[in-house]
């Protein structure tokens, strides 16, 4: 499949409507008929439309409508798909994603706006889970976090390509299935554990064993090289080399991917000449919402990103 028009591709809103309305209008989108459009491009969501933010239910009343209506077209985001398991119940009662103290704190925004089994709640579960987990446009790629191709082979052949079936959503909720695996690596990228003793603070303040690493980059060898994730936190990761590899394949003659998820900060650029993150971290103070204007080059240029600075409520 070949792109045949021009996208400007957006990351991780995280309920914060008012910001994304200021970047649609600086790119040039005006809203006809309620909804924003433009005469010769057409947007491309990064997913997270959901938590955290001000105006979960302003920033749906924006999005969905404008997928819905061919302006726009977006990936799932982990926040949507941790949102519908969430919402789905499992034989003994209790939900694949489970409704510990944990888990209702990172929904809470969520779900003051949507209130649980509300008729707008179920509804809005129900649309998530039309949403893609990638998009592959021929000469540009778009997932939430990581574009492993044989994931993705394995799971157009043993379910329906990138749509949550329930027994998708049902495989990717359970630990002991490799999809639980796959779902995560799409949704929310590589990771590899620290060295003993070494941990850090995420944005949850929760104890992270764990690191998210830049998947593609083969010429990294140490844990701080290979940290993907905010700046701050990067301080906290050793410098020591990283025995083994678990990167995944993916060449600079591949096509440009774009990326939601990472909570980047500073000035927008690309993390290789074909990747791109666009999640600059609105949900905090002091982020920024971020746009990539795509016209079809093969080699990303930091001239095209586009951004806000987050518009508080």
């Amino acid at each position: 499949m070949e792109s045949l028009m021009n996208y400007d591709l957006i990351g991780d809103i995280h309920g914060h409507a008012r910001t994304l309305a200021a970047l649609l209008e600086k790119l040039g989108y005006t809203q006809r008929d309620g909804i924003y459009q433009h005469a010769e491009r057409q947007v491309v969501f990064l997913g997270d439309f959901i938590d955290r933010g001000p105006h979960q239910r302003e920033t749906l009343e924006i999005v969905r409508p404008m997928i819905e209506q061919g302006h726009a077209l977006s990936v799932m985001g982990n926040h949507e798909f941790n949102a519908v398991a969430y919402a789905t119940p499992r034989d003994d009662g209790s939900h694949l994603r489970t409704h510990d103290s944990n888990n209702k704190k990172q929904h809470a925004a969520f779900l003051a706006e949507y209130p649980a089994d509300s008729p707008d709640y179920l509804d809005m579960i129900d649309w998530f889970r039309t949403l893609p987990m990638w998009l592959d446009l021929g000469d540009m790629r778009v997932v939430h976090a990581c574009w492993d191709k044989d994931i993705i082979a394995s799971l157009t052949k043993h379910h329906e390509g990138p749509r949550l079936t329930n027994t998708l959503l049902r495989h990717a909720s359970t630990k002991e299935r490799q999809e639980y695996d796959q779902v995560e690596t799409l949704l929310k990228g590589k990771e590899i554990p620290l060295p003993e003793g070494c941990s850090y603070l995420d944005s949850y303040d929760k104890q992270r064993r764990h690191m998210r690493i830049r998947w593609w980059d083969r010429k990294s060898t140490t844990y701080r090289g290979k940290f993907l994730g905010m700046r701050e936190w990067q301080k906290h990761i050793p410098d020591d080399e990283i025995k083994g590899d678990d990167g995944v394949s993916y060449g600079h003659h591949e096509p440009p991917v774009f990326l939601g998820h990472y909570w980047q900060s500073g000035t927008p650029a690309p993390l290789e000449s074909n990747v791109a993150c666009l999640d600059y971290s609105v949900a905090k103070p002091g982020g920024k919402l971020v746009a990539y204007r795509w016209n079809g080059e093969p080699n990303l240029h930091a001239d095209a990103f586009v951004w806000v600075d987050r518009v508080e409520p």
